[in-house]
């Protein structure tokens, strides 16, 4: 399937940083984080937990759609979605290689 470039630029990818990571109950791989996008905060609830301790998320620059439509998980409203690269069983977060601004726009 292709995209139109129309499709594309509907999207808001932005450059967030994690400020936090806790477990959600009753989910074996799932956490809620906290993203700063720049003028603001928002929570996404991943399915990372099997790839990444807790403890070595806060601080990380990630890559995170930010104009997905809400949606609850496990009780929690997910407000967009980070985005990372699979490969079979393997998963890694797409970061950005430099200090680039909080909130700065992916194109």
């Amino acid at each position: 399937m292709t995209v139109k470039i129309e499709d594309f630029e509907k999207m808001d990818i932005k450059v967030g940083e994690i400020i936090s990571a806790e477990e959600v109950a009753g989910a074996d791989n799932l956490y809620k984080l906290e993203v700063d996008i720049g003028k603001k905060q928002i929570t996404l609830v991943a399915g990372i937990k099997k790839y990444y301790e807790k403890q070595n998320l806060a601080g990380k620059r990630i890559i995170v759609l930010t104009n997905l439509q809400p949606t609850m998980i496990k009780g929690i409203t997910s407000e967009g979605m980070l985005l990372a690269a699979v490969d079979g069983d393997d998963l890694s977060l797409l970061t950005v290689d430099s200090s680039i601004k909080i909130g700065s726009d992916v194109a």
